[in-house]
C-alpha cells in the first residue's frame, strides 16, 4: 500500500481472513476456561458531580462503509502509549496486515514493516512475520520477505496468503521494481514442513503479473487471497487505475504462476479514485456466525467485496452475488480459523507526530482480531472481538441491579483499573419523546455531526455512554456515546467517539468519529456498548457489532497517574444501565523474543489438546 506518514496518519487498513490448512479437519474447540479471578463488588458505580466536558470528536464509519476503530489508553508498566494486548512489533514501523493464515496448527501473521526505523520513510518495506497459538500471544520471527531482487528492490508491499491444493502455502505481494513500477510477485516457503515457515523463496521468474500497459506504474497493487472457480482456475483481485477509473481487476491461473487478466473488471468506479487492498469473500446468509472457505459458492451464500478508497480514506464494502463463470459481482445495494470463523485484522496508525514516532521507536498497532459475519438482515457485516481476548480477563466488577442515569449524571466505574480494561454496558431507553429532530443533511456526514454534537452538548435522548481514559480532574478524557434522533416517524441512533479532550498534548490529531447505527431502538428500547481500552487504543463496538469505532488517544496523565472510567448521560431524558460488567485485562506476550515463542508453543499445544 502506498502511504506517506501524513497519509498514514488518517488511514485504517482492513485486511482479510485467516486461511485454514485445506487438509486439516475442522473441529470445534471445547469451551476455554477463562482463568478469571472474580472480585465481587456490590457497588461498581460511584456517583460523581458533573464536570465540564468540551465537545469531543470520534472514530470513523459511514453509510455503506466498513468503518474500523482507533483509540488509546494507559496502564502501569506501559510507557508512551504502548499497548499491552494489541499486536505490534517490539520496535519500528508497521502498517497493513498481510497474509494472515492458519497452517499446521499455528496462526501466522505478516505485516508491512520497516526494520530500519519508526517511519514509513521511502516505503522500502519488508514483510514482518509473527506466529501464535491462540491469536493473543505472539512470537516475532525474522522478516519473511525483504526487498532484495530486481522485481521488489524498492519495497515489498501488501499482498495475501493462499493455501494451494496439496496444502502448500503461497504468498502474493506487490513489489516495487528497479523502475519504481508496481508488479505482482509470488513466494513459497523453503521448507513447508517447518511449522514456523521461517524462510521464504522468491522465484527468479517473478514478477508473475507484470504491470499492464493501460495502468500507471504507481497504480497497480495489493493482490487478494486467491479463490478457486468451478472451472478449477485460481482467481485473484488486484487494485488498479485503468484509464483514470478505479478498478478491481481479476486474474486467472491454472498453476499460480502464469496469470491472465479478465477482459472486464470485477468492479469499477469513476467516483472512487484509486482503491487499495481489495478482498472478495463468501458469507453465510441468515446471520450464521461461521466462516466459509474462500472458494465457497452456491445456495445460502452471498459475497462481500471490500475496498479501501484512497480519496475518502475509508474502507467500503458491498454485499451481493458473485458469478465465478463470468467473474461478475452484483451488489445487492448501490480464512477461516480453527473453529470456522472469518477473522478480520485492521491497522490503527498513530495520531500524533513523526517526532513522537521517532522518540518512541515504534509506530502503528493492529486492532484486536475480530470475527466477521453477515447480519440476519443480509445487508450489513457485523464484527466482534474474538473470544480468545476474554482469556485475558482478570479482576471483575459488575452491576447487580438497574441504575438510572438522570440528566447530567456521571457515575464512576470503580474496582478495576482504567487503562487496560474490557467494559460491556447495556443501556435501556424508557422514552423516545425527547429525541432531537434530524436534519436531512446530517445523514450525509455523520462524522461532522459527531463533532458538532459531542458528548458535552446536551440533547434529548443522549448523549449517553462511557467515558474512558479520564484524568482525576476530567481535563483529559475520551467519550464513546449514543444519541437518538427522530426523522419523520423513525428513529436514528448516532454512535460517536469524542476525542476533543483525549489529550492535552499539542500536535495530536483529534478528529470526530462516528456514524449511524442500523438498529431499531423503538422496538428494542435497549442498545449495548462494548469498549476495549489498551493505553493508546480504544476500540468500541455498538449494537452488538453493528458499528465499530477505533481511536488513538495520548493522555498525558496516563504516564504518571491512574485513569478513570464513567457511565454518563447528558440528555434531558433518563436512561437506565441494565447491565454493566468490567474486567481488568492482563498483558499478553507480544513479540518479545524467546519467551514469546515458548508461550506461543504452549498455547498451540493447549488448543490442539482441546479438539
Amino acid at each position: 500500500m502506498a502511504a506517506s506518514h501524513q497519509l498514514a496518519n488518517r488511514l485504517l487498513r482492513l485486511e482479510g481472513l485467516f486461511i485454514r490448512h485445506a487438509l486439516q479437519t475442522s473441529a470445534k474447540q471445547e469451551q476455554r476456561q477463562s482463568n478469571q479471578r472474580e472480585a465481587k463488588v456490590t457497588r461498581p458505580l460511584r456517583s460523581r458531580p458533573a464536570a465540564t466536558m468540551a465537545g469531543l470528536p470520534l472514530a470513523a464509519f459511514a453509510a455503506v462503509a466498513l468503518h474500523l476503530c482507533l483509540l488509546a489508553t494507559t496502564t502501569e508498566g506501559v510507557h508512551a502509549g504502548r499497548t499491552a494486548y494489541h499486536f505490534q512489533p517490539a520496535k519500528n514501523w508497521q502498517n497493513d496486515p498481510n497474509g494472515p493464515m492458519y497452517f499446521n496448527g499455528m496462526y501466522h501473521f505478516f505485516y508491512q514493516y520497516n526494520p530500519h526505523g519508526a517511519l514509513w520513510d521511502i516505503g522500502n518495506l519488508s514483510w514482518g512475520h509473527s506466529v501464535s497459538g491462540d491469536l493473543v500471544n505472539w512470537a516475532a520471527l525474522d522478516t519473511a520477505i525483504d526487498p532484495t531482487a530486481p522485481f521488489d528492490i524498492n519495497g515489498c508491499w501488501s499482498g495475501s496468503a493462499t493455501i494451494l491444493r496439496g496444502g502448500t502455502p503461497a504468498i502474493l505481494y506487490t513489489g516495487i521494481d528497479a523502475n519504481h513500477e508496481q508488479v505482482q510477485n509470488v513466494a513459497f516457503p523453503k521448507n513447508p514442513a517447518d511449522p514456523l515457515l521461517r524462510e521464504w523463496d522468491k522465484p527468479s521468474y517473478n514478477p508473475v503479473v507484470p504491470l499492464p500497459a493501460d495502468v500507471p506504474g504507481d497504480k497497480f497493487r495489493d493482490p487478494s487471497t486467491a479463490w478457486l472457480g468451478r472451472d478449477g482456475l485460481w482467481r485473484i483481485a488486484v487494485s488498479a487505475e485503468v484509464s483514470g477509473v478505479a478498478s478491481t481487476l481479476v486474474y486467472r491461473s491454472v498453476d499460480f504462476v502464469r496469470w491472465e487478466r479478465n477482459d472486464a473488471p470485477l468492479h469499477a468506479s469513476r467516483a472512487a479514485g484509486m482503491v487499495e487492498c481489495p478482498d472478495l469473500f463468501p458469507v453465510m446468509l441468515h446471520g450464521e456466525e461461521v466462516g466459509l472457505d474462500t472458494s465457497e459458492t452456491g445456495a445460502g451464500v452471498s459475497h462481500v467485496l471490500k475496498l479501501s478508497v484512497m480519496d475518502t480514506l475509508q474502507d467500503y464494502y458491498m454485499v451481493g452475488r458473485y458469478d465465478d463463470a463470468a467473474d461478475a459481482f452484483s451488489p445487492a445495494e448501490p480464512e477461516r480459523g480453527d473453529d470456522n470463523r472469518r477473522v478480520l485484522w485492521a491497522w490503527a496508525n498513530e495520531s500524533d507526530s513523526q517526532a513522537d514516532d521517532i522518540a518512541r521507536g515504534w509506530s502503528g498497532v493492529q486492532t484486536v482480531p475480530r470475527k466477521l459475519w453477515l447480519d440476519k438482515d443480509g445487508k450489513q457485516l457485523r464484527q466482534w472481538p474474538i473470544e480468545e481476548i476474554e482469556t485475558l480477563r482478570r479482576k471483575r466488577v459488575g452491576l447487580h441491579r438497574n441504575k438510572a442515569l438522570h440528566a447530567g449524571a456521571m457515575n464512576e466505574i470503580v474496582g478495576v483499573g482504567g487503562s487496560q480494561v474490557d467494559v460491556e454496558v447495556a443501556f435501556r431507553v424508557p422514552s423516545l419523546e425527547a429525541a432531537e429532530a434530524l436534519e436531512p443533511n446530517w445523514l450525509l456526514d455523520p462524522q461532522k455531526l459527531c463533532g458538532e454534537k459531542g458528548a458535552s452538548v446536551p440533547g434529548g435522548v443522549g448523549p449517553f455512554g462511557l467515558i474512558v481514559m479520564a484524568s482525576g480532574d476530567l481535563q483529559e478524557h475520551t467519550a464513546v456515546f449514543f444519541r437518538v434522533f427522530k426523522q419523520d416517524d423513525r428513529y436514528k441512533v448516532l454512535m460517536c467517539t469524542d476525542l476533543t479532550r483525549s489529550s492535552s498534548r499539542a500536535g495530536v490529531y483529534k478528529p470526530p468519529y462516528g456514524g449511524f447505527v442500523d438498529v431499531d431502538i423503538e422496538e428494542h428500547k435497549t442498545i449495548k456498548l462494548r469498549t476495549l481500552v489498551d493505553h493508546s487504543v480504544v476500540e468500541s463496538y455498538g449494537a452488538e457489532g453493528r458499528a465499530c469505532i477505533t481511536a488513538r488517544v495520548y493522555p498525558e496523565h496516563a504516564e504518571t497517574s491512574n485513569s478513570h472510567m464513567f457511565v454518563f448521560n447528558n440528555g434531558t431524558d433518563k436512561v437506565k444501565v441494565t447491565r454493566l460488567e468490567a474486567w481488568e485485562l492482563a498483558a499478553a506476550t507480544v513479540n518479545v523474543g524467546d519467551q514469546g515463542l515458548m508461550i506461543v508453543s504452549k498455547s498451540r499445544d493447549d488448543n490442539e489438546s482441546s479438539y
